[in-house]
């Protein structure tokens, strides 16, 4: 059975461009190949085994963008009845510093733009949390608590 993969709709979005990018690459690529191939034995030929290399990783990329997108559940971005789920953009404030927290599924996470799975441990202290609740987190150097100024 298949698992089905929750995305926002910009994901999904961001996810089909990736992959039409990296079909688009496929022409350059067989002919990188094909050039490499004219330069005689393929087993000493740096150029062919990046190529090759290169093929294979386009190839994997792509197939995982297909299952991902077959598999995919666009979920509806925002609060529901003012609690957080999947889609909703919180801001916080934690240590005296205000930070803002787009809730996504792990397939789009990248904390460094400030998208957090609502599998991972600060996604799941917020989940369902309402304005002026406190979500706590243990962490090794102890409590954390994230107090949720505004869902949108």
């Amino acid at each position: 059975m298949r698992k089905s993969v929750n995305l926002t709709k910009t994901g999904k979005a961001e996810l089909e461009k990736e992959l039409e990018s990296l079909i688009s690459r496929r022409p350059a690529i067989a002919e990188r190949l094909a050039t490499a191939r004219a330069f005689g034995d393929l087993s000493e030929n740096q150029e062919y085994s990046d190529a090759r290399a290169e093929q294979k990783a386009v190839e994997s990329r792509i197939l995982e963008i297909e299952d991902i997108l077959k598999n995919a559940n666009v979920i509806r971005a925002g609060a529901s009845r003012g609690r957080i789920t999947m889609g909703s953009v919180v801001e916080v404030k934690v240590v005296n510093k205000k930070q803002t927290f787009t809730i996504v599924g792990p397939v789009e996470a990248n904390p460094l733009e400030g998208k957090i799975s609502n599998e991972s441990p600060i996604g799941k202290a917020l989940m369902g949390r309402k304005v002026d609740e406190i979500a706590e987190l243990k962490t090794p150097k102890g409590v954390t608590k994230y107090k949720i100024l505004s869902i949108n």
